[in-house]
């Protein structure tokens, strides 16, 4: 997408509107794309006859993690158990004498905030879990050295517990007046960054902080100024049972206004929707590709402590693939997608690009495909066995597995230019 189109707003009817920020969008317009890969039209082959043995591959991966199947949902709360250490027990003890959905505003104003803070770190950057009071870990746990999303989630919780993300820093929440006062240096700080342990995006981090500060203001959606206040909002819209969708709806609602201004529509800012240039010239709703990557980690993120809050959760199934660079690598590295061009993957590429708005399309729907067949070879429906359990049993963990083996650091088979926000 060139500049002329950032910032830009476009016209949509409330219908067209609630269409871009469902699931259904995100599905329909990666299939869009997924058929012009098979015209030849996209900078991406796919090849068929690498699905089958990429399914192996991500049904190896779930075994050998999770021989039981009893896999929880791909989210925030495995990267705070980082090590086999649940680092939760201390907050559950602590919240012991709270009411049930008191203690889920405490666990959703962690969470909320430490999945804005999850983009990508970048190859050189890491945490050092020290046996520090804030960090709730036991005493007899040996420092370890964590990188990516759990060094990310580790310092996070740091920077939650440390009380900087409130007004009080006794309490254990997050609040707008803690939110907007939180700056570079105190992720810095926070996250160990230096000259050698360098960390992509800390502005665009603290952006989302301070963004997050000011939408947790409306009252008429958060009643205190606490993002985990969305409970609140969704007993007021749907009671004591809720489905997946709907909390995905109220994250698009409620955290909408923290993302960068790129799209907006009738006063609402898309977030991570992008103008894909091939689509030029059909409807306007049409040109547009959603992708809601972090609203729907988010989303998933949130339903353990709705959960412990009494309220039912259904249609998980209903969500989507999340397009980022973990399944994303996953299908270049497979070999069930290659570059027309080699040469492309050498550059680096804005998140806006039609390149990467294809790989990111194409990995929504083919992470539909492998979890459909990954499904089937288990036994399992997908109301049993969502693409939350898949991307948590085998296909995050498959793209790392074969990024490590392609690449000495790690890092994913494109150049992504990050500003903290998206990837």
């Amino acid at each position: 997408m060139n500049d002329e189109a950032k910032n830009r707003v476009v016209n949509l009817s409330p219908g067209q509107l609630d269409w871009i920020l469902s699931p259904e969008a995100i599905r329909a317009q990666a299939q869009r794309i997924f058929e012009l890969c098979q015209a030849g039209k996209t900078a991406f082959i796919y090849d068929a006859e690498k699905l089958a043995s990429t399914v192996d591959y991500v049904l190896s991966v779930i075994r050998r993690k999770y021989p039981d199947l009893k896999i929880p949902f791909h989210s925030r709360w495995g990267h705070f158990r980082a090590g086999g250490i649940d680092r939760i027990v201390k907050i559950d003890q602590f919240l012991a004498g709270h009411e049930p959905v008191e203690k889920a505003r405490c666990k959703l104003d962690l969470v909320i905030t430490s999945v804005l803070l999850d983009a990508g770190a970048g190859a050189q950057w890491k945490y050092l879990e020290s046996r520090s009071p804030e960090n709730h870990s036991p005493k007899n746990h040996t420092p370890e050295t964590y990188s990516r999303s759990e060094g990310l989630g580790l310092a996070s919780l740091s920077l939650f517990l440390s009380g900087k993300l409130s007004h009080d820093s006794r309490s254990l929440q997050a609040d707008s007046v803690g939110l907007s006062a939180v700056t570079a240096r105190a992720i810095e700080e926070c996250f160990q960054v230096s000259p050698t342990n360098p960390l992509l995006g800390v502005d665009g981090r603290v952006a989302l902080l301070c963004n997050l500060a000011k939408a947790v203001e409306d009252r008429a959606l958060f009643c205190n100024g606490r993002p985990g206040n969305i409970i609140d909002l969704l007993i007021s819209r749907h009671g004591h049972c809720v489905t997946a969708t709907q909390i995905l709806r109220a994250v698009l609602d409620g955290f909408g206004p923290i993302w960068p201004g790129r799209l907006s529509a009738n006063n609402v800012n898309l977030g991570d929707v992008w103008l894909y240039s091939p689509f030029a010239g059909t409807v306007l709703a049409e040109n547009l590709v959603p992708f809601h990557k972090l609203s729907q980690w988010m989303t998933y993120s949130l339903i353990e402590p709705i959960l412990e809050a009494g309220i039912e959760v259904r249609g998980v199934e209903n969500l989507t693939g999340l397009a980022e660079y973990r399944n994303g690598g996953l299908m270049i590295d497979s070999g069930l997608l290659r570059l027309r061009d080699s040469a492309q993957a050498k550059m680096a590429w804005e998140p806006s690009s039609d390149l990467i708005i294809e790989w990111r399309a194409l990995t929504v729907y083919l992470l539909d495909q492998i979890g459909a067949k990954v499904q089937t070879a288990l036994g399992k429906t997908p109301a049993e066995f969502p693409l939350a359990k898949v991307l948590e049993g085998g296909t995050w963990w498959a793209g790392r597995f074969l990024a490590r083996e392609k690449r000495a650091d790690g890092s994913p088979p494109l150049n992504i230019i990050s500003d903290g926000t998206v990837f």
